[in-house]
């Protein structure tokens, strides 16, 4: 009986996959598991390939699949949806990216903490490691820290990168799990993890439970941390916009829209001052902005490929 599901969305990083799997070949655990990959470029197929070798090689049961549907929660969404269906038995689902690996320990740490404090949804912490060096202003970024927290219960996580979901969390939510409308801006995870506070699921951090992200060198410039931090608050704006209530709720999110121009700056002259980097300091204004895009409807796509779709 498989008792876990590790479930991999993956889109044309096929050495990343390479990596992610070799880690959870190496867990250290009692735990009876499975893992579910699905290939989101229908027509590269690279990630059905490398879990195919994967598969066959190490003796670890589990499938992998094509989502034609290109976009981030569709892909999400049939990794969930197939470990649902394929384990029927398992009760806890955690998903991890193509672009991590985590320790030996990381399951076992995370399915314990989820049983002794009978959380719904567990997180851990995500450590970044850089392809090339890069300065300490670059390193310590907001985007790129981790929430530190002791191993307890926690209000919510907000990202899926290192994540522990029970079924019946899914079973209660129903499908569509993830909201496709983030697909290619992304923040699909924190609308979901949102939805779960909403309907009283308790959360738990586990602090020995860690991840590596492996961050590519074209995300390691200030203009991808910019339009980054942008996006970031344009997804805190649209989440915020979807779950006021009423004519009231609606407009207290827009005169957070006008309060957070203002605080903004008082933000940034507070980072400035204690780390001396303008780049950390334009964060604060560039979520603010980013609310502001997200109010007149100017939404990013960085999640969309151009690229032609498969015949």
């Amino acid at each position: 009986m498989v008792e876990a599901v590790i479930c991999i969305p993956s889109f044309r990083r096929p050495e990343g996959l390479r990596r992610t799997l070799a880690s959870l070949a190496g867990q250290r655990t009692s735990l009876s598991f499975a893992v579910l990959v699905i290939d989101n470029d229908a027509a590269g197929r690279e990630a059905l390939a490398v879990a195919s070798d994967f598969f066959r090689e190490s003796g670890i049961p589990g499938h992998c699949a094509v989502e034609e549907k290109q976009g981030n929660c569709h892909a999400i969404n049939a990794a969930f949806a197939g470990a649902m269906d394929r384990f029927p038995d398992a009760g806890f689902l955690l998903m991890i990216d193509d672009d991590e690996t985590a320790a030996p320990g990381w399951l076992e740490a995370m399915v314990a903490t989820a049983r002794r404090l009978d959380a719904d949804i567990a997180g851990g912490p995500v450590d970044r490691v850089f392809d090339h060096p890069v300065d300490a202003a670059m390193a310590t970024h907001q985007l790129f820290r981790s929430i530190e927290a002791p191993t307890g219960p926690i209000a919510a996580i907000h990202g899926t990168g290192n994540c522990l979901i029970r079924r019946r969390v899914f079973e209660a939510l129903g499908r569509p799990y993830f909201d496709p409308a983030f697909n290619f801006l992304g923040g699909g995870d924190m609308d979901f993890f949102t939805r779960c506070r909403r309907r009283g699921f308790r959360f738990a951090w586990c602090a020995e439970a860690e991840i590596v992200e492996h961050v590519a060198t074209d995300r390691l410039t200030p203009g991808w941390l910019m339009r980054r931090s942008v996006r970031t608050g344009t997804i805190n704006y649209l989440i915020d916009r979807r779950h006021a209530s009423g004519p009231g709720g609606r407009l207290r999110v827009e005169a957070k829209n006008v309060a957070s121009l203002g605080l903004s700056l008082w933000r940034a002259a507070k980072v400035l001052a204690r780390t001396g980097s303008p780049l950390q300091a334009s964060h604060p204004i560039l979520l603010s902005w980013g609310r502001i895009m997200g109010s007149l409807g100017m939404i990013q796509a960085p999640y969309k490929d151009t690229a032609p779709a498969a015949p």
